[in-house]
């Protein structure tokens, strides 16, 4: 009676997303460009707007996430994984051997390439994390959203302080531990990370939220300690491998939630055999058995009732249920969405991409303090607001978009903060737009599953994600990279640069306007999807009561 963990055992499932929370934990690596831009623009020579446009060849490899959207109905997840990584290795390989000076520096199309491979890697890694946890844990998607796109706003601070930490920030070493950690970490993940049955019984989906709660607290843990590290200033040699090791321990804390599975099921397989058919028998399949008992009057009525069900059953699905992806993008509710998140995450990344020039402009040597604020603060915005809004759900059937307009109008209010350039305003508006951004990605991901079904979501979620190349062209490479050099006067050594608040003031209030539409929209698709919420309230509801009668 030896012990064995079976495919669809709990430990494995909450292995497989302990796993999950660690590739989050490093594919954020999209948004640490201002790490090491400036490196990159005096090696290159490059003009304001031709670095901008570097950072949205790395958005533009978001653009080609579609293939890992139809992909990820087509190959296994560890297969997913596998070409994120080795591409990741590629892209970011490549610009460290720039950056340190391996070999010489590339053409400038080159490095449009390598830079849209870096990008392009995350879209596989995120794709196969969201679309598997997603369906592994289907009735908990507001917190599974909130914790992994917490961590992927957390990765910025955890490579950037690590980096500090231990290789005093140096931009060639930051871009070599980009290429080789999530290789690293998704050959981990390629061990234990499946697709398993989701949780059928009320007990199973109380044990799970009592899971995530304690995912919940080591995140907000790991989050205040990046945070106080950031704000304590320099630190010794001593010091900063103290907290390298510290924090590789708070990343490794989750693992004792499986540990504790494998426990129970170690202590059950030696009581008790789990081999009852009618134990494992659920509510999915008493889902299944309804229709055919439904339809069985009918037709017992003969031809003429059937044909009356024929014209009956819809012929285009209704918001809430399984959508193709023609289906999805020919409702008026997709182009809402679609187009308040561009107004939300373009801005966002137009202010992550441009941070280095922005903190220069208003006087900072160092801007990495910013960087990270933003990470950090982002995360606190993900991963409260997939709680938060699942919260609602239950308890009022508030509309999930209806946290995505609140973010959308903060997030106008930071940029028009930042503009005004009071004296530590940039902080503040760091801090409000990583809130902001962070409310908008982890909201949005569940949003998609709820009105358009989880059959095709990763196709969905990966249109959807074309809003991050699409809105680096628009308010980063166009916007920001036009109006900078436009302020901007050739230097001495060569290049352009601007110094003062003027910098960017109109680009801070150009999307604060930006802002302003997106909370209309997400105001009219929170009204339009009123009844859809409520109708996810009530089978919340009513499967509370019904679960001890299962027994």
């Amino acid at each position: 009676m030896g012990f064995h963990l079976s495919p669809a055992s709990s430990t494995r499932k909450w292995l497989g997303f302990v796993t999950a929370v660690w590739v989050q934990s490093i594919s954020g690596n999209n948004y640490t460009f201002s790490n090491y831009s400036d490196a990159l623009k005096s090696l290159m020579d490059l003009t304001q707007l031709e670095l901008n446009n570097l950072s949205v060849a790395k958005d533009v490899g978001k653009a080609f996430g579609l293939l890992a959207g139809l992909a990820s109905d087509r190959l296994p997840t560890p297969v997913i994984l596998l070409i994120g990584s080795v591409e990741g290795l590629v892209g970011y390989g490549a610009q460290w051997l720039v950056v340190s000076r391996k070999i010489q520096p590339l053409s400038y199309w080159q490095m449009c390439i390598f830079l849209c491979m870096g990008g392009n890697s995350t879209t596989w890694m995120n794709t196969a994390i969201l679309v598997t946890c997603i369906r592994n844990f289907r009735k908990n998607r507001g917190p599974v959203s909130g914790i992994l796109k917490g961590y992927v706003g957390l990765s910025t601070a955890i490579f950037t302080d690590l980096c500090a930490a231990l290789f005093d920030s140096n931009p060639a070493t930051f871009l070599l531990l980009l290429a080789v950690v999530p290789l690293v970490i998704c050959l981990t993940a390629v061990l234990f990370l499946r697709e398993v049955p989701p949780s059928s019984t009320a007990m199973d989906e109380k044990e799970e939220s009592q899971f995530f709660n304690i995912f919940n607290i080591v995140a907000v843990v790991i989050a205040v300690y990046l945070l106080i590290f950031d704000v304590t200033g320099s630190h010794g040699r001593i010091l900063s491998e103290a907290f390298a090791a510290l924090l590789l321990f708070l990343l490794a804390c989750p693992l004792c939630i499986p540990l504790y599975c494998m426990i129970q099921d170690f202590n059950q397989s030696g009581s008790k055999p789990n081999t009852d058919i009618e134990g494992l028998i659920t509510e999915p399949l008493l889902g299944q058995n309804n229709e055919p008992e439904m339809a069985a009057p009918a037709e017992e009525k003969g031809e003429p009732e059937n044909e009356l069900v024929v014209e009956v059953k819809p012929s285009w699905p209704s918001m809430g249920e399984d959508h193709t992806i023609i289906e999805a993008i020919r409702t008026f509710d997709f182009w809402i969405l679609f187009t308040s998140f561009l107004c939300g995450v373009g801005t966002g990344l137009a202010v992550m991409n441009n941070m280095g020039q922005i903190g220069l402009a208003l006087g900072y040597v160092d801007v990495s303090i910013f960087v990270s604020l933003t990470s950090i603060w982002g995360f606190f915005g993900r991963i409260l607001s997939g709680s938060v809004s699942e919260y609602f759900i239950e308890k009022a059937g508030t509309p999930r978009p209806f946290w995505n307009a609140a973010s959308q109008i903060l997030m106008a209010v930071g940029y028009v903060l930042m503009a005004l350039a009071l004296p530590g305003s940039l902080y503040v508006g760091s801090i409000v737009v990583g809130i902001c951004y962070g409310v908008r990605l982890a909201v949005t991901v569940p949003i998609a599953s709820e009105l358009f079904g989880l059959k095709y979501y990763g196709l969905i979620y990966n249109i959807l994600i074309l809003n991050l190349p699409l809105g680096s062209f628009l308010f980063s490479g166009l916007l920001a990279g036009l109006l900078y050099d436009a302020q901007a006067t050739w230097t001495p050594g060569g290049g352009k640069t601007c110094i003062g608040s003027h910098c960017y003031r109109l680009v801070f209030m150009v999307m604060a306007f930006a802002c302003v539409i997106g909370f209309a929209l997400d105001i009219l698709l929170a009204i339009r999807t009123k009844k859809v919420y409520a109708k996810i309230r009530s089978s919340k509801r009513s499967k509370k009561p019904a679960a001890p009668s299962s027994s």
